[in-house]
């Protein structure tokens, strides 16, 4: 089989033709192929084309097939159009090896997922006030994300995935990363935290139903440690200081469970109190606070929270909650709160540093619990699983 290198192929096509579409339209279909429909990029490859290549005759089999919008063509008929106007096409044909049975199945896939984007749409809705469309990061989650951000501009991301292992994706501050495992096997959503540059700290429910922790220290990641107690949930964590850990779970008795690390030690597990239906999620937004969120027996928020010198009562901060809630906080006395509510509608609520405001419908679907971290005073990421169990990703701010 006759491969290429590695060098881009030029088509002797008129590019004018090919970029007179809306380049919108075409970058977002793509990125959705590329997160969503792997395969066909594998199935490429398998005949020898080099993804060089690949990305270049699919990004002229999207924009030719939104040519045809409103045409109402089926895959097949849209394929043959495509063969008979676009002679660079046909030029692939007399260079390469491959059947044309092989190579004309893959393309009739390819245009009809693109078709089905463009007439049924594939993702949630578009957020409104400011926020950003969901886009997808792909992998195949088998829990709900975490995340954590060790500086401007730079989000870890955390899930469950395929043998319950432990996956990994991250950006740089100018793209995302492959998903990678961390191993381990995991029986709950992961937690996520970071108390300095290049550290990251995340935990899990295991097998055993204890806490398992694994970390990064800006060169590799650690193996993986129990920490002991008995969960019946998901584990949330929040740092207020380097090298200082505060991690949160819900016992067998459905009260708040606290362990901590003080930098030299990790404490023995203590109670909190409370009646949980959901795990816990926890931030800090300042020295020697900690605030901590969950579901009630009465499907309502409920808030406690420590001050410096000791822990609130619980307060019950309303709604109507069918997921565990997320929280982050981009400024000192600021905290916003993410549940999936009835509907599984995402909604907000945010304290102002004087009072909590009114819950806000963000106006978008979700499929699990939500994920939230904030790397700046403007900024808030956040993370769900898609109905296809991919990652998505929206965000408000600079």
């Amino acid at each position: 089989m006759n491969r290429f290198p590695n060098e881009d192929f030029s088509f002797p096509i008129n590019m004018e033709y090919i970029f007179f579409q809306q380049q919108s339209n075409t970058r977002e279909i793509m990125q959705t192929i590329r997160s969503e429909h792997n395969d066909v990029y594998s199935d490429l490859e398998r005949l020898g084309l080099n993804r060089n290549l690949i990305d270049l005759l699919i990004t002229f089999i999207v924009n030719f097939t939104i040519s045809q919008e409103g045409t109402n063509l089926q895959p097949r008929q849209v394929y043959n159009r495509f063969r008979n106007q676009i002679p660079g096409f046909n030029l692939i044909l007399r260079q390469i090896n491959i059947r044309d049975s092989e190579l004309e199945r893959i393309i009739v896939r390819i245009i009809e997922i693109i078709l089905d984007i463009m007439r049924n749409g594939s993702r949630p809705p578009e957020p409104g006030r400011g926020w950003s469309r969901w886009e997808s990061l792909g992998g195949v989650l088998a829990t709900a994300p975490a995340a954590a951000s060790w500086q401007p501009n730079r989000l870890d991301v955390f899930a469950g995935g395929t043998g319950n292992s432990l996956y990994h994706i991250w950006w740089d501050g100018s793209r995302w990363s492959s998903w990678e495992s961390l191993g381990g096997t995991i029986t709950s959503a992961p937690a996520a935290v970071s108390w300095g540059p290049n550290r990251i700290d995340v935990f899990a429910r295991g097998t055993d139903n204890a806490l398992w922790h694994i970390w990064w220290d800006g060169r590799r990641w650690s193996s993986w440690e129990s920490l002991g107690g008995v969960l019946t949930s998901s584990p949330g964590v929040s740092s207020w200081q380097p090298n200082r850990l505060d991690v949160f779970g819900r016992g067998t008795d459905n009260a708040l469970w606290h362990i901590w690390w003080d930098g030299n030690r990790w404490s023995e597990w203590e109670s909190l109190g409370g009646s949980l239906t959901s795990g816990p999620a926890a931030v800090s937004w300042g020295p020697n606070r900690i605030d901590v969120f969950a579901r009630g027996t009465d499907n309502a928020l409920w808030h406690i929270w420590w001050d410096g010198r000791r822990w609130s009562s619980w307060e019950s901060l309303g709604g109507v909650l069918t997921s565990g809630p997320a929280v982050s906080s981009k400024r000192p006395n600021h905290l916003d709160v993410f549940v999936k509510g009835t509907n599984n509608t995402l909604y907000k609520r945010t304290w102002n540093g004087s009072r909590w405001e009114e819950w806000e419908n963000l106006g978008v679907n979700i499929d699990s619990d939500p994920a939230a971290v904030s790397w700046g005073p403007n900024r808030t990421d956040l993370f769900s699983t898609g109905p296809r169990r991919d990652l998505l990703h929206m965000y408000e701010g600079r």
